[in-house]
C-alpha cells in the first residue's frame, strides 16, 4: 500500500478502547489518553483498568480454568482454535499493523511485515504443537506404575512492554492457551489499542469467554494489582530490570506465584579481523541498533570491533547511519520512526548528553528531529572512544544509540562482552569455526549468534541470564512455565 492509502485507513479507524474481561466489553471507572508519537495527537482515550477491573478479569480467568471447558478440551480441540486465531490475525494483518504503527511508532512496512508475521507464525506454531506433549512412565518395580504429568498451571497474567506489543503478548498467550491455562494480558499503557483488538479475535477464533482477558491500565496501578492477586498462578513479563524485581516482591508478598521475567538487555556485537564479510558486519550492526528505533532489549548496542578495523567498521557504521530514511511510520519509504513518546525520547537525550560529558566521541546524529510534525523522532546515533565504565557502555538505553568500544585480543573483547549485569544477546563475527565454539561458550548470553544478528525462529528458546531474566519465550521450552509436573505412583 502506498502512504495515501495508510493515512486513508489510520483515518478510518476506530479503535477498541474497553476491556475485555469474561468475553464482554468493560469500560471501567476512568480513562487515559494513547498519544500517537507519530504526531503527538491522541488516538484515543482507552478505559483504565483499577484493581476492581484486575479483580474481575482474575475471577473470570479462575472461573473458566476451574469450571470451564478450556483446560478439559482435548490438546487437539485446543490447537485447531490457536490455529483459527492465526488465520484470523491473518485477515486482519493490515488493521493490526496499522494500529500498532500508530501507537508506538514503528514503521508500518515493518508492523506489517515483521511484527505481525512473528504473531501469526507464533498462534500457528503453537496450534500445530499443542496435540504433540508426551507424558513420561518412568521405568519402575513390576508392582508400580509411575506416571508424570504435565498439567495446566492455572490462571496466567501476562505483563507486556510497548516495542513489540503483538509479538511479546503472542510469545505469552499462545504457549499458555495451548497448555490448558487462562490468561489476564495487562499490555503497556502506550499501546494498549493492538492488544485490546488481539482480544476480540481471539473470541472469533472461538476461545471460551473468560479464557483470555485484557485490562488496559498503568502498571503501579493495574500491574500491581495482577502482580499480588492470590488467584493468580503463574506471572509472566517481559520490561525493564527495575519492574522486574517489583514482580518478584509482589509474589513474595502474595501467593508465591511463579514469576518468569524478560528483562533489559545491553548486548555485545563482537566483530573480529577474520569476519567473513566487514561490510556485512557492518551493515548488520547498523540495522540491528537503528531497527525498531533501537526500542530492543536485544539491540547490539555495545559494538566492539577488534582495533585494527575498528575505523574501517566504525565508518561504514557511520555511513549507513546517516543514508537512514526517518520519517513518518506510515510511509512505506520510511525505514526509521518515532521513538515511544516525550518521556522516553528525553531518557533517551539524557543518555545523549551524559555521554558527550563522559568524553565519548560523538560520530553522528546525536539529536531531536522531525520536531515540527508534533513527533518524537531521534537522529540514528552512533558514539565511538566510549570508556568501558561509562554509563553509555552499561546502561540500556533502549533507543538508536550505538557505542562503539575497540579491543586488542580475543580475551579482552570477551571480558568487555561480560562485563554488565545484562545477559540477553550477544553477536560475533568470525571465520573460524573454532572461535566461533569457543568465544559462544564463554558468552553469558541466553543467545549468542554467528555472523547474523537477530536470527532464528519458534523452535529454538528466547530469553536471558542474569538481570536479563529467567525461564524461555518461544519454542517448546516456553511450555515449562505454564505447566506443572505431577507425580502418580499406582501400588499394583
Amino acid at each position: 500500500m502506498t502512504h495515501e492509502d495508510w493515512l486513508r485507513r489510520a483515518e478510518a479507524l476506530r479503535p477498541v478502547t474497553t476491556h475485555l474481561i469474561d468475553g464482554a466489553d468493560e469500560a471501567g471507572g476512568g480513562a487515559f489518553a494513547v498519544v500517537s508519537p507519530r504526531d503527538g495527537r491522541v488516538l484515543a482515550e482507552v478505559a483504565d483498568a483499577g484493581e476492581a477491573e484486575v479483580d474481575a478479569a482474575v475471577a473470570a480467568a479462575r472461573r473458566a480454568f476451574d469450571h470451564g471447558p478450556w483446560p478439559r478440551l482435548a490438546p487437539v480441540e485446543r490447537g485447531r482454535v490457536l490455529l483459527r486465531f492465526a488465520d484470523l490475525l491473518e485477515q486482519h494483518r493490515a488493521e493490526l499493523a496499522l494500529t500498532v504503527s500508530l501507537e508506538m511508532g514503528k514503521p508500518v512496512t515493518d508492523a506489517h511485515d515483521i511484527e505481525l508475521r512473528a504473531v501469526i507464525n507464533t498462534f500457528r506454531w503453537y496450534g500445530g504443537l499443542a496435540d504433540k506433549l508426551t507424558d513420561e512412565a518412568p521405568h519402575t518395580a513390576s508392582d508400580a506404575l509411575a506416571l508424570v504429568t504435565r498439567e495446566p498451571a492455572g490462571v496466567v497474567g501476562a505483563v507486556v512492554p510497548w516495542n513489540f506489543p503483538l509479538t511479546l503478548a503472542g510469545w505469552k498467550i499462545a504457549p499458555a492457551l495451548a497448555a490448558g491455562c487462562t490468561v489476564v494480558l495487562k499490555p503497556s499503557e502506550n499501546s494498549p489499542l493492538s492488544a485490546l483488538r488481539l482480544g476480540r479475535i481471539g473470541l472469533e477464533a472461538g476461545l471460551p469467554p473468560g479464557v483470555l482477558n485484557i485490562v488496559a491500565g498503568n502498571g503501579p496501578v493495574a500491574g500491581r494489582a495482577l502482580g499480588l492477586h492470590p488467584d493468580v498462578d503463574v506471572l509472566a513479563f517481559t520490561g525493564s530490570t527495575a519492574v522486574g524485581r517489583q514482580f518478584l516482591h509482589y509474589a513474595a508478598d502474595s501467593n508465591l506465584k511463579r514469576v518468569w521475567l524478560e528483562l533489559g538487555g545491553k548486548s555485545p556485537n563482537i566483530v573480529l579481523p577474520d569476519a567473513p564479510d566487514l561490510d556485512r558486519a557492518a551493515a548488520t550492526a547498523a540495522w540491528g541498533i537503528f531497527f525498531n528505533q533501537g526500542e530492543m532489549c536485544t539491540a547490539p548496542s555495545r559494538l566492539l570491533v577488534h582495533r585494527s578495523v575498528a575505523e574501517q567498521v566504525t565508518e561504514a557504521v557511520v555511513a549507513r547511519a546517516r543514508a537512514l530514511r526517518i520519517g513518518d511510520p506510515l510511509d512505506p519509504a520510511t525505514e526509521m520512526g518515532a521513538l515511544v513518546g516525550e518521556s522516553h525520547l528525553g531518557r533517551v537525550l539524557d543518555h545523549v548528553g551524559t555521554a558527550l560529558t563522559d568524553g565519548a566521541r560523538l560520530r553522528t546524529g546525536g539529536s531531536r528531529t522531525l520536531a515540527s510534525t508534533g513527533g518524537s523522532y531521534l537522529e540514528p546515533t552512533v558514539f565511538d572512544q566510549v570508556a568501558p565504565g561509562s554509563r553509555l557502555a552499561r546502561e540500556e538505553v533502549f533507543g538508536p544509540v550505538l557505542s562503539v568500544l575497540a579491543f586488542d585480543d580475543l580475551d579482552e573483547a570477551v571480558a568487555l562482552a561480560n562485563a554488565t549485569e545484562y545477559g540477553l544477546a550477544a553477536g560475533l563475527w568470525t571465520s573460524d569455526l573454532s572461535t566461533a565454539h569457543r568465544v559462544s561458550r564463554r558468552l553469558r548470553a541466553g543467545t549468542v549468534w554467528v555472523n547474523c544478528y537477530e536470527e532464528g525462529d519458534l523452535s529454538v528458546p528466547f530469553g536471558g541470564m542474569k538481570q536479563s531474566g529467567n525461564g524461555r519465550d518461544k519454542s517448546a521450552h516456553a511450555l515449562e512455565k505454564y505447566t506443572e509436573l505431577k507425580t502418580t505412583w499406582i501400588q499394583l
